[in-house]
Order: C-alpha cells, then structure tokens, then sequence
C-alpha cells in the first residue's frame, strides 16, 4: 500500500507485513466459519443516516463522561490482550497514544506489560479487564493491584467459560508467552502439541463454573465499578442490572467466541431498552469507522470500545500509530456529526439512523 493510510482500515494491511504471520491471524481472525466476523462489520452497512440541515454546526463538542471520568470523545481502547507481540513497548505504548488523545484505556488481564507498567508510563485514565481464574485468589489479586495502581473500573469478560474455536490459531499452533503480570503466581505457558496454546492456557486457568451469583463475589473485593462484557441480550441485561453492575459492554468478544452469535450492533437497542438508562450501555464490535461511533451512539450506545484498528496501528507504527488510529476515528465522528447536523455527543438521537429491524424488548 502506497502512501501513509487515510482511514483506520488501511492499517490493518500494513499490520499484515511487518507482523509473523501466527500473530497475525491471532489478532484478526474469528471463530469457526467467522460468520460473525463478517456481520460484525456488515451489519453496520445495513443501517443508514438521517442527517438534518440548516443547523449551525460552527462548534461541534464530542466530550463525554464515562462513568464520571471526563474524555475527549465517547472511544474507549478496548482491552485486547499481548501487545507485545505486535509491538515491543506493548500495552505502555497504547497507553501512552490513549493519554495523547484523551481517551480511556481498557487493559487486558491478559497483558504482556505489567499493570505497574502501564500505570508508570502516563496518567490516562484506565479500566482494567479481567477472567476469573480457577484459582479465584489470584483474579483477587489482580483486581486488587490494579484499584492500588490507579485504575478507575473493572471490566468483568463474562462470555468465555470456555474458549471459542479460532481454527488459524490452531492450524498455526498459536503460542502463549508467559504473561509478566503473573510472574511466581502461576505458569501461562500452557502447551498443546496439537492445537493452540492459547486455547490450552484458556482451558487450564478460566473458571468455566463463574455464575450470576459470583458478582457478589466480586463486588466484595473491590471498591471499583463494575462493567461486565458480553452482554447480547435483553434478558442478560436485565440480570446484570440485578446484580448491582456499574455499567453493560454490548460485545459478542469481536467474534472470537460463538460463531453465529448476532453482530453487536444488531442486538444494541434490544440491550438499551431493556436497562431503561438505570446504567449507562457501552458497545464493542466491528467499529471501523467514524459513522460507525454514530449509528451506536444513536441506537443508545454511551461509548464504543475499538480493539482491533487499535492493534493493527500499534503493530505498524507503535505509540504514534495508535495515536493515528484514535484520532481518524475521532476526526471521522466530528465531521459525521456536523454533516448530519449534531453539535454535541447529546444531539444524536435515534430519529438520526434508520434500521432495517425491528426493536425487541423482551420485559
């Protein structure tokens, strides 16, 4: 590709020439068929803006909140996990690209920098997301050094009792590094001659038998706030409100998990109409471009979470690729938003896209 890239798309092929291959196809592939990889991205095709006229957009304002913490615009960076295998200042140097831009950072439990690193490195403001191990001290533990380094909220991954099919990382027999935030805690090199590391090592450690219930559980070790991802339906929403979750991550894992599964933004409104705002619906899933952001943000999403275009700009250009990454997206949104005739976050509205389904709202 010729030239430096003009859209967050364009990273991902000058992603693909300088990362090994297995890697590669770690960070960009999906489950089984990938069916829901692909809906992920199209679904948003299927969704058309209503944009008005004649409406002064001299100033347009993206700020937001997320859970009180003031940011530049309604992106989050979503946790994806080993970044070092994509870049060698990992997870620091995404941090440090999300405080340039004034967003929030979700860090992945399953990060090769340290949770003191990263706090180290900048002061944006950073989620840290979780599993829940079979040996439930050590999560405890994780959850505890991340509220004492500064991180403002936990991240509970609720869809992966077990790990979903990624064929290419089996056919490439995918490797799992030892992850540095569980040094004398406990080995994630798990190895499975005839498959995926990554797999063994999910099956290995992940509580499969993690239920409604252990929230409870959770909530007793932190002061934190408590966002759990995962959420597809209105009858999962509903139980989550239930439990005392601070906020709800619509995401089918970027397809990673159940094939077939509903595109995120496809099932969005089934989730917002069923919390009735009592907490704030953020979205995660196929987010590509800056019209994009839009269509969530107007079927009720507060924010959306972006992992992979963040990966792929990480892997080309580091700090300042991640930077760029942010920065399209933001400045794509501004210019959708002034074109379809919103001066702030709080103008969007429903009556701003149209979809081609019907809402559910199973109460």
């Amino acid at each position: 590709m010729a030239g430096e890239p003009v859209n967050v798309n364009e990273f991902q092929e000058l992603a693909r020439q300088v990362l090994l291959k297995m890697y590669y196809d770690y960070y960009t592939g999906g489950a089984e068929d990938q069916q829901t990889l692909k809906e992920n991205v199209e679904a948003f095709r299927r969704i058309t803006i209503r944009p008005r006229i004649l409406v002064d957009v001299s100033r347009i304002d993206m700020s937001t909140a997320i859970l009180g913490y003031k940011t530049s615009a309604p992106i989050m960076i979503a946790p994806t996990a080993m970044h070092k295998l994509a870049h060698p200042e990992g997870e620091v140097a995404t941090a440090r690209a999300a405080a340039a831009s004034d967003v929030i950072m979700g860090l992945s439990y399953m990060s090769t920098c340290t949770v003191e690193e990263v706090a180290s490195s900048c002061d944006a403001v950073r989620f840290f997301q979780i599993y829940v191990y079979k040996r439930r001290d050590i999560t405890a533990l994780m959850v505890q050094r991340a509220e004492r380094n500064g991180f403002k909220a936990i991240i509970l991954t609720a869809d992966t009792p077990r790990l979903g099919r990624r064929e290419a990382d089996i056919k490439n027999k995918m490797v799992a590094p030892q992850l540095k935030n569980f040094e004398g805690l406990i080995s994630t090199e798990y190895v499975n001659d005839n498959g995926s590391n990554i797999e063994a090592l999910a099956a290995g450690t992940f509580d499969a038998s993690l239920c409604w219930k252990d929230i409870a559980w959770l909530k007793s070790i932190t002061k934190l706030p408590i966002l759990i991802k995962g959420v597809l339906t209105s009858e999962d929403a509903i139980k989550a409100v239930e439990v005392g979750v601070a906020g709800i991550i619509v995401s089918n894992h970027g397809a990673r998990q159940l094939d077939y599964a509903p595109a995120t933004i496809s099932v969005l409104e089934e989730v917002v109409h069923a919390v009735q705002d009592k907490v704030p619906v953020f979205f995660d899933g196929g987010v590509r471009r800056g019209t994009d952001i839009f269509k969530a943000l107007a079927l009720g999403a507060k924010a959306v979470l972006i992992g992979r275009a963040v990966v792929n700009g990480l892997a080309a250009k580091g700090e300042h690729g991640v930077k760029q990454v942010v920065e399209m997206l933001k400045n794509e949104l501004e210019l959708t938003m002034a074109l379809s005739g919103c001066c702030t976050i709080n103008d969007i509205t429903t009556s701003h896209v149209k979809t081609d389904k019907e809402i559910y709202c199973r109460m």
